[in-house]
């Protein structure tokens, strides 16, 4: 096994001392996290910040209606459909290709509901 030295805060030294026979483990997973959580960041395509954005503001069914991404964002989209199509994706580029997929499928659901309210009732 490789030795590896840091230096820690004084304070935190008795904690890893409790911790020193687990500490392998513990770094491993903890570099797993960190790993998961920095693809996930990078792999979300520029729609589906604009969306989340988008969504937090509590929209109305006619703000849903109407919303559409950025030209940026239909742009990027475009890029990957056409890299697809040639065969040039690379696994983070099918990845945020996916999200587009999965974004559309939701907005699509939700602009059904949205418009489903805006429209008169019967009587």
């Amino acid at each position: 096994m490789a030795q590896f030295t840091i230096e820690v805060p004084d304070t935190l030294l008795p904690q890893l001392e409790q911790l020193q026979d687990r500490l392998p483990t513990l770094l491993m997973q903890w570099l797993s996290i960190a790993n998961l959580s920095k693809q996930n960041i990078t792999d979300r395509s520029i729609a589906y910040e604009e969306v989340l954005d988008f969504l937090i503001t509590q929209p109305t069914p006619l703000e849903i209606w109407n919303f559409k991404v950025s030209e940026t964002a239909q742009k990027r989209l475009g890029e990957l459909l056409d890299r697809n199509r040639e065969g040039g994706l690379n696994e983070s580029e099918t990845d945020e290709l996916d999200s587009y997929e999965e974004l559309d499928r939701l907005m699509q659901m939700l602009k059904i509901r949205a418009h489903s309210t805006l429209l008169p009732v019967a009587s």
